[in-house]
């Protein structure tokens, strides 16, 4: 059993920056790959990107490409989640999730998940 917990949410102004980290224990974490995913109020839960299980290759959704980066420390079991010039339509919970498999960029995909964390961009 995989466990994830984020962290590194908060509110931000529109045009800044933060930098999400999910730890993960109870498992070997270089044999997942991660993905990051996000939920805004009353909206569905949408892939945001995904890194493979050694960090060579990545995947982001089309609204994040070129602000978002994603990388991993296998070493530190950590994956994290840099978001450049954020825009409140970012405004989400933001969830870790890893992935048994290769990488996946749907929901359905993940095995585990974590209890997401809360970033917000005000205009």
């Amino acid at each position: 059993q995989v466990r994830l917990v984020e962290s590194g949410g908060g509110l931000v102004q529109a045009g800044g920056s933060l930098k999400l980290s999910c730890a993960a224990s109870g498992g070997t974490f270089s044999m997942y790959a991660m993905g990051w995913f996000r939920q805004a109020p009353g909206k569905e839960r949408e892939f945001v990107g995904a890194i493979s299980r050694n960090g060579g290759s990545t995947y982001y959704a089309e609204s994040v490409k070129g602000r978002f980066t994603i990388s991993r420390d296998n070493a530190r079991n950590t994956v994290f989640l840099q978001m450049n010039s954020l825009k409140p339509e970012d405004t989400a919970v933001y969830y870790c999730a890893a992935h048994g498999g290769i990488v996946g960029v749907t929901a359905l995909e993940y095995d585990y998940w974590g209890q997401g964390t809360q970033v917000t961009v005000s205009s």
